[in-house]
């Protein structure tokens, strides 16, 4: 929420299902030169994904690099290979000793990546906040996020769309203390709550992991095969509750998830599934960019951006659609 503004644009509903790719082992870094200005002797912007090789962070990248070019900063970025603290901890840590003029990061928990980037603040390094946040967001210049909450209820509104006669729903999400995909779990479940002809049968945590989701949503329609419509709360869950309704032999499932990798778009151009909502991330890191650039040289700072999402129907696909899908390079 630009202060109290949000940037949303939202195209069709149906219903969902959304994720990308990820693995495990050591981060990975690279980095672009994006200019050399003058002024500031250090023009150096460090960006800690939540996770590499997620088309979201890559998309998110762009938009820093494309932003960092034009104001005249170098970027480099790094990211552990799953979604996970005690990964991402050593990053920050080393990115802190190098001492950026700017760290743009996604935490990965909110308890704990406090103090890694409260420290990196405390040396004097610009933090904003893109993507998830912590318990304590005070020490950095800006937060920049999508509206999850306003995402978790057009998600229930696509289950909602097709499956109009109500049913059991479940969603499949990633840990609790993730920022972002906890507030997507809380639009959902307060959307379908209100709605007395829906079911909600609760969350299950799949630990970002498509094999978990897959045999998470396996066990739940043995146990509930009238199962209407599953909100999956990001691209990894989404793509093993996909795996996990094939699996089941369930014929008439709706998935509804976050995000619009290649992976998804394929997935909704097969009728796997039937939308994706997707996030704005180069719009976030772009926003990024601009708000560590505006507290380096004292221009007003945003303390808190909200973005939108836009609705990735069959219908849109090669309009607005297709322009929100994520990119797997730059």
């Amino acid at each position: 929420m630009r202060s109290s503004t949000f940037r949303i644009a939202a195209a069709g509903i149906g219903s969902v299902m959304a994720l990308a790719a990820c693995s495990t082992g050591a981060p990975t870094a690279d980095s672009s030169s994006s200019g050399a200005a003058g002024g500031s002797n250090n023009k150096t912007i460090a960006f800690v994904q939540g996770v590499a090789g997620d088309e979201f962070y890559i998309t998110m990248k762009c938009g820093i690099e494309a932003k960092a070019k034009e104001l005249g900063y170098t970027v480099t970025t790094q990211g552990p290979q799953k979604f996970d603290p005690t990964l991402q901890k050593p990053i920050v840590d080393s990115v802190t000793a190098s001492k950026p003029a700017a760290l743009l990061v996604a935490p990965t928990d909110v308890e704990a990546m406090q103090a890694p980037l409260e420290q990196a603040a405390a040396a004097g390094i610009k933090v904003v906040l893109v993507d998830t946040t912590v318990n304590d967001p005070s020490f950095a210049v800006s937060q920049i996020s999508s509206d999850n909450i306003g995402g978790g209820k057009a998600a229930f509104e696509a289950i909602k769309k097709a499956k109009p006669n109500g049913g059991k729903v479940l969603v499949i999400s990633v840990d609790p203390g993730i920022s972002t995909t906890d507030a997507r779990v809380k639009g959902f479940e307060d959307a379908a709550k209100a709605d007395g002809t829906y079911q909600y049968l609760g969350v299950q945590y799949s630990h970002n992991d498509p094999a978990t989701a897959a045999n998470l949503v396996s066990a739940a329609l043995q146990k509930d095969p009238d199962i209407v419509g599953i909100f999956a709360t990001n691209l990894f869950a989404a793509e093993g509750s996909a795996t996990g309704v094939r699996q089941a032999g369930a014929k008439d499932v709706t998935i509804v998830g976050f995000d619009a990798g290649p992976n998804q778009i394929k997935a909704l151009k097969d009728g796997t599934v039937q939308a994706l909502v997707a996030q704005q991330p180069a719009v976030i890191g772009s926003d990024g960019v601009e708000q560590a650039n505006n507290a380096l040289t004292g221009a007003p700072v945003e303390k808190k951006i909200q973005t939108g999402f836009t609705i990735i129907t069959k219908d849109n696909l090669d309009a607005e659609g297709g322009q929100a899908a994520y990119k797997s390079t730059c």
